[in-house]
């Protein structure tokens, strides 16, 4: 492959929230149970939280972990799904696997602690 067509895998820091419509009921949380089972025989680093999910891995990766998630909703009844997704990606340095987003949590922890013992 010459260095121009050269694609090297991205590491991929995201969060999703998927969305399933048209159910006929308010609580959606049979359907992101499924989702969940779905991610952990991913086995790309993830975590839940009411509004979403952080996921974190090669790009490829977690995009098919997402589409496997629609797959899955999809395969428990639901007709339609929304799904929004930020992705983050960065050349300028390593991320170790699994902590592309612990790193931006501690990064903003270590400011407010940092601008606390100035106070």
């Amino acid at each position: 492959m010459s260095k121009s067509t050269e694609r090297t895998e991205l590491y991929a820091v995201a969060d999703f929230c998927l969305i399933p419509m048209g159910t006929g009921e308010p609580s959606v949380g049979e359907y992101i149970a499924e989702c969940h089972k779905v991610l952990e025989r991913s086995g790309l680093p993830f975590e839940m939280h009411g509004y979403g999910t952080n996921l974190e891995g090669p790009w490829d990766q977690v995009c098919k972990v997402i589409g496997d998630c629609h797959a899955a909703v999809h395969g428990q009844g639901a007709p339609r799904i929304a799904t929004d997704i930020r992705i983050g990606t960065r050349t300028d340095k390593e991320i170790a696997a699994g902590t592309g987003n612990d790193g931006k949590l501690k990064r903003v922890q270590e400011i407010l602690a940092r601008e606390t013992t100035r106070a």
